[in-house]
């Protein structure tokens, strides 16, 4: 299972963000791409922060409660980012995702620019692909 390498199964094209976004866009972006969360990249893709569902949920609710003006992204967005790197083990990978809350981490390459998205399906599908070929093979 080494073999496995988060580059064959992260998303390459992730919906992102970018720090100036208005939170109500981010919403939309994230409703239409169903995805959970997403990197906040600065204009060369390099990762700046992470924004969740979560977080556009709590200043939803605090701006109904408060009446308050539109959010940026870098007002709710979260600047220490879990990511993983392309060429690592989805064994590991997945070893992480069962110790840390997030669903899906930014894969990075060394410079620290996005290269794509990894979500807990996606490891879980690359997991029970490689499970049952092993299965195949022995029966």
């Amino acid at each position: 299972m080494d073999a496995l390498k988060v580059a064959d199964y992260m998303n390459r094209y992730p919906v992102t963000f970018t720090a100036d976004m208005p939170v109500e866009m981010a919403v939309d972006r994230l409703l239409r791409a169903r995805q959970t969360g997403g990197p906040v990249v600065d204009s060369q893709l390099k990762i700046i922060g992470f924004i969740s569902e979560q977080d556009c949920l709590q200043r939803m609710l605090m701006s109904t409660y408060h009446d308050q003006q539109a959010s940026r992204v870098t007002d709710v967005m979260n600047s220490a980012v879990l990511t993983v790197k392309a060429y690592e083990c989805i064994i590991d990978v997945a070893q992480i995702m069962l110790k840390a809350k997030p669903k899906l981490y930014p894969v990075i390459d060394d410079d620290g620019y996005l290269l794509g998205i990894i979500t807990r399906s996606d490891v879980l599908a690359a997991i029970d692909k490689e499970l049952r070929s092993h299965y195949r093979k022995v029966s």
